[in-house]
């Protein structure tokens, strides 16, 4: 039975704060200028409940996350999100999309995926053998 592959999801910010970076694991965040948003935008040209993210599955055991302008409740916010240079209500989130929430404040979206290691326990016959010339010279 063939492993999943490993996926990372990331979120870099770009704000008035500067540049942070966040390992998106949950299925929800609000993002947005208020205090009490999972991932807090720092710049007066956005809206306190800009956007959110919703983690979904993928037919193969993966997942991906979508983000939808404003709230989960359809309010929206006041100036919407640009996707790739579109403004969008929703989209699906591609490795290296870049979402812009107003002026000098932007998110980049990075899915890594690498193939699961197969490990296995110790072989309990390994014995490892060490060679009398491998010894340093014996203590007095």
């Amino acid at each position: 039975m063939p492993l999943a592959p490993h996926q990372t999801h990331l979120l870099i910010i770009e704000d008035d704060k500067g540049r942070r970076e966040f390992l998106l694991e949950a299925p929800v965040y609000s993002i947005g200028r208020d205090a009490k948003c999972d991932i807090r935008l720092v710049s007066q040209f956005v809206s306190r409940r800009h956007a959110t993210l919703v983690r979904l599955p993928n037919d193969d055991g993966s997942c991906y996350y979508r983000i939808v302008d404003g709230n989960l409740k359809g309010k929206a916010s006041a100036n919407g999100i640009l996707v790739n240079g579109r403004k969008l209500p929703t989209h699906d989130l591609q490795n290296q999309d870049e979402v812009v929430f107003g002026p000098q404040v932007r998110a980049i979206y990075y899915s890594l995926k690498r193939d699961a290691i197969v490990t296995s326990p110790p072989d309990e016959f390994d014995i490892t053998l060490i060679s009398p010339g491998m010894v340093g010279e014996p203590e007095e």
